[in-house]
């Protein structure tokens, strides 16, 4: 059984951006005014002459200013005050200035294509102030990609759960942005990226993640250019843990699933795969998504009015394009079909009652299934699972993989 896809990636939350030229602290803003000039000593020395210097990371009158790492800074002498606000509504922008006296910075990242204002004074040892101000404006959607990613910070996943990228935008310089974002592992396994098309990127090791490790994806992507005129938005560190190895084996031809954790059996479920008229894909899939209960349409799939269940129960995306594995509770009592013959439109399907709350193998299995997971199917009539018709890149020769690598 199909269904339509359903997104799973979240888009990152921190996210900055601008052309290189606003995003170092290396100019004064539009304006600068400095008080109590120096005077010489009066024993031959002359005394110090220079007030401190503010600097503000976007300069007055730019467009294209980060969304994230926009501040101020000030050398020989401290900050005393920094007002923030957004200039068309006069609304304050919290910040704080840095134990030191020496920085600020905003608490929580600037919206895109809003034009700020900024006033800083500081003063030295001496007393001698300075003031400076600038007026600018943030990237605009229009000039900056995003990329939703997935696995999320924070989470345990499975042992075939890849990098997954997809980016808002064409991406036509793919080794600048692949350059600038980093997954490494704890295990010391050797990562690489792929690109599929000009919009999704993934990366993966050559075989499965070490059960137990941790990974660390570093996203470096405020400022660079993707395409032309198109400037990343995004700057942060994500990590996931790698949790138990699961790696479930369905086989069409004895209509079974053996279950296997970390090298051991068990549990053998009976299942009911793909008919011969609508066979399940073979091939490596990857858990992309769980649900405890969700419709599935055949109308979203181009096959006519076939069926349209509300409440499926226990369903575990493997593909894109619409396979799972889930419950059946409609199936025909005087003629079950889970470990005799397959009946779906190319789903595996499991004994499942409806609302999902017995104690059935449906729910075993939901229970004890991670995003990540790998469920591979063989002994079907249909081809192998496209890679990127999901998360299944595992279906692709470590050589063939690499060749698509930008790197």
């Amino acid at each position: 059984m199909t269904t339509p896809d359903i997104a799973t990636r979240r888009t990152l939350g921190a996210c900055a951006a601008l052309m290189a030229g606003a995003l170092a602290l290396t100019a004064c803003s539009g304006s600068a005014k400095a008080g109590n000039d120096g005077k010489r000593g009066g024993s031959g020395g002359e005394a110090k002459t220079s007030a401190p210097r503010i600097v503000i990371s976007a300069k007055d009158g730019s467009t294209g200013a980060s969304i994230n790492t926009t501040g101020v800074q000030v050398s020989d002498g401290k900050l005393t005050e920094v007002k923030m606000t957004v200039a068309e509504t006069g609304q304050a922008v919290p910040g704080a200035i840095s134990p030191d006296g020496r920085s600020w910075k905003p608490k929580e990242q600037l919206e895109r294509g809003t034009k700020y204002e900024i006033a800083a004074t500081a003063k030295d040892a001496s007393g001698r102030a300075t003031a400076a101000d600038s007026t600018f404006t943030t990237v605009t959607a229009a000039n900056s990609f995003i990329g939703t990613y997935t696995p999320d910070n924070g989470t345990t996943v499975g042992v075939g759960m890849p990098v997954s990228f997809t980016f808002d935008k064409a991406i036509s310089d793919k080794k600048a942005v692949q350059s600038h974002i980093t997954v490494t592992s704890s295990s010391g396994q050797k990562v690489v990226g792929h690109w599929f098309g000009a919009q999704r990127l993934d990366f993966r090791p050559e075989e499965y993640w070490k059960a137990g490790s941790k990974v660390t994806m570093k996203i470096d992507l405020d400022g660079v250019e993707g395409a032309n005129g198109v400037y990343g938005v995004q700057k942060k560190t994500v990590t996931f843990t790698i949790g138990r190895s699961q790696v479930s084996t369905v086989d069409a031809g004895t209509q079974t699933m053996t279950v296997v954790r970390d090298g051991r059996t068990i549990r053998t479920v009976p299942i009911s795969a793909g008919s011969p008229e609508f066979p399940t894909y073979n091939g490596q899939m990857v858990i992309s998504e769980k649900l405890a209960e969700t419709r599935m349409d055949s109308r979203t799939v181009d096959l006519a009015d076939a069926y349209n269940i509300p409440d499926v129960p226990h369903a575990m995306r493997l593909t894109t394009s619409g396979t799972f594995l889930h419950g059946n509770y409609w199936y025909k009592k005087a003629n079950p079909p889970f470990g005799r013959f397959g009946s779906s439109h190319g789903c595996v399907g499991l004994l499942d009652v409806q609302g999902g709350q017995g104690d059935t193998p449906a729910k075993w299995f939901y229970d004890n299934s991670l995003i990540g997971d790998v469920v591979i199917v063989k002994n079907s009539a249909d081809s192998t699972v496209a890679p990127d018709n999901g998360l299944n890149g595992w279906n692709m020769a470590w050589s063939e993989w690499i060749a698509g690598s930008a790197d």
